[in-house]
């Protein structure tokens, strides 16, 4: 067994993740995220483990927190062999309070333009 098997996600982890998914996040950036709540470092091999995501689905989690949000940031780190390819770290780039914030502040648009749907409807019946 490797060193990253014996990683997993806390019982903090596990929750941010589930309440993330309930306000409609993927599985992969929910669990992605909540690896990265503590504020520390991770590996993209530790993140693999702790949220029992494959490679491509946690690539696909960075792509979209990375690019499209800007709340994580990552740098490569060269292992000692020289050979392979470099180790990705990653860590939140904004605080989990603005995530959430902004997450809230998402949900809060997207509710208040359905409503005005639904009045809008209202007028013609």
């Amino acid at each position: 067994m490797e060193e990253d098997d014996l990683f997993s996600m806390n019982e903090n982890q596990r929750e941010i993740a589930k309440l993330l998914r309930r306000l409609h996040l993927s599985k992969p950036i929910a669990r992605t995220l909540a690896c990265l709540s503590c504020g520390e470092e991770v590996s993209s091999r530790k993140i693999e483990s702790m949220s029992q995501l494959r490679q491509p689905e946690v690539s696909i989690a960075m792509n979209f927190l990375l690019k499209k949000k800007g709340w994580v940031k990552f740098e490569e780190i060269k292992r000692n062999e020289g050979k392979g390819r470099p180790i990705k770290v990653y860590k939140l780039a904004v605080p989990m309070d603005s995530i959430i914030e902004s997450i809230e502040h998402e949900i809060l648009s997207e509710n208040q333009t359905l409503l005005e749907n639904i009045n809008r409807l209202k007028q013609f019946s």
